[in-house]
């Protein structure tokens, strides 16, 4: 009976498995070494697809910002800016809240990540088409990079024990339900980011109409 051949390496079976390894055990279980192992490969033969770790953590990082829907930034599509920043928001969230281990490689940006590019351009030429000034369409794109990537970085609910002694009314007059926070995470912090992401809308709602009050000059 013939053996059965081993698949072949390939950079998109290398960006699987280190993916699952970072969303397994964080970023520091990525090494050459162990992806090698895993992948049942010798290391030098990583190098015949990525020149070293980091390349493979930002191949990484890029096929999670290829899973954010962009179909609201399409010019055919019929959402209008806020709607479409509202909709992008909760699927960068969603993609990030599924991968939160590798959420500081994007943190810093897309750098040459295509798809990380792609994201940032669907961004600014929606703005841009929607009536928003270049500099200020930049703005909105760093704003929302921030402020999605910010919620994603860690839990606030999960910041609190459960244990209701650690939080003596003598001391803190206010937490006497804090102990609740961890066991309610999800819904705490989904409220959390749609509550900041209205506010953030309605602020740039207001800007909008400052925008499109002011005559451009010839």
């Amino acid at each position: 009976m013939a053996r059965p051949r081993k698949p072949l390496l390939s950079r998109d079976r290398i960006v699987a498995t280190a993916g699952a390894l970072v969303d397994a055990e964080g970023l520091g279980a990525v090494s050459t070494r162990r992806l090698a192992a895993e992948l049942g490969v010798s290391g030098p033969s990583l190098y015949n697809h990525f020149r070293n770790k980091d390349e493979i953590l930002d191949a990484v990082a890029d096929s999670v910002s290829a899973q954010v829907d962009l179909s609201m930034f399409d010019e055919a599509d019929v959402r209008d800016w806020r709607t479409a920043l509202h909709d992008y928001a909760v699927s960068y969230r969603a993609a990030l809240t599924a991968h939160p281990h590798i959420v500081p490689v994007l943190a810093q940006g897309p750098g040459r990540r295509p798809a990380g590019l792609r994201v940032a351009d669907a961004v600014f030429g929606a703005m841009v088409r929607a009536g928003w000034p270049r500099a200020q369409a930049t703005h909105i794109g760093a704003l929302m990079r921030y402020f999605i990537t910010g919620s994603a970085l860690g839990s606030f609910a999960r910041g609190f024990v459960d244990d209701e002694t650690a939080y003596d009314p003598a001391d803190y007059p206010h937490l006497g339900q804090a102990h609740l926070l961890a066991e309610r995470q999800q819904r705490v912090d989904e409220g959390a980011f749609e509550t900041g992401l209205r506010a953030l809308l309605d602020g740039l709602a207001g800007q909008y109409e400052t925008v499109r009050a002011t005559p451009k000059s010839s």
